[in-house]
């Protein structure tokens, strides 16, 4: 299904943003997902899970992610990843195994990449290549030095005063 509308953030591989049109886009999803927080809906799942989905205003793309544990396809369909972890708790899995599923690497390997400091941002800036290294990275430190040279010259003109936090037995004196 298209998206309504493209976003900036819509040009990220592999990103899902759920927003305001995801939401409503993935409303029976979330609900579904919702309803697993009771134990006997839970059974009623596991019992007969097309039956059991079918109580659901579920397109049958999103049906069919749901029934093949497409998580990275419920995500695009409109599901929230706090929401559909739900279903993963339901067959017994961790968060880490569902991350692990859905960036196609074992649970393992997986955690070993976050313990390194997470996935390369190389190959997954941009799907179109507009959004290169330079758009994303040169702007921001010029701004961050324009803003602390700005601090430096109110001190120098007296304009900004520095408070140093008084300690306790001062301000106790005082009252």
């Amino acid at each position: 299904m298209a998206r309504a509308q493209q976003h900036d953030y819509d040009d990220i591989p592999g990103t899902f943003v759920f927003d305001a049109e995801r939401s409503r886009q993935g409303f029976g999803i979330n609900m579904f997902c919702m309803s697993l927080m009771k134990d006997e809906n839970r059974k009623a799942f596991k019992a007969n899970e097309a039956e059991y989905l079918k109580k659901f205003n579920l397109t049958s793309e999103q049906t069919e992610a749901i029934l093949k544990r497409d998580y990275n396809r419920m995500l695009e369909l409109g599901g929230n990843i706090y929401f559909t972890a739900k279903l993963g708790a339901t067959d017994g899995h961790s968060f880490q195994h569902l991350a692990a599923l859905m960036t196609g690497s074992t649970q393992q390997d997986y955690a070993a990449m976050m313990l390194a400091g997470g996935r390369s941002v190389e190959g997954n800036r941009s799907r179109s290549g507009k959004n290169t290294p330079s758009k994303f990275l040169s702007a921001e430190p010029a701004k961050k030095a324009t803003a602390k040279k700005a601090v430096k010259a109110k001190a120098k003109a007296g304009k900004a005063r520095v408070s140093k936090p008084k300690s306790k037995a001062k301000s106790q004196k005082r009252k």
